[in-house]
């Protein structure tokens, strides 16, 4: 994705496969960034309503950085 995200502040990175775990690092990077639960539940409603890994993690770099590389160590953080 070319356009930045919404919170361009919020980088996260997960080394699982699974769309699940990318799910939940965003989410826990939205909290620990302090956004509010409204937010967090509308950005939760988007990623689930994707039926496609693919559709699933483009929501997420809608909405953070999300680091492409794989197969490095799980963690999110914020800049």
């Amino acid at each position: 994705m070319s356009a930045a995200p919404r919170y361009p502040e919020i980088h996260v990175r997960v080394s699982s496969p699974n769309p699940l775990t990318l799910v939940a690092a965003v989410r826990c990077a939205l909290r620990q960034a302090h956004v509010g639960r409204e937010e967090i539940w509308r950005f939760s409603q988007e990623a689930f309503a994707r039926k496609s890994p693919r559709g699933l993690r483009q929501v997420c770099q809608k909405w953070v950085r999300v680091d492409s590389r794989e197969g490095k160590s799980g963690n999110s953080s914020r800049n």
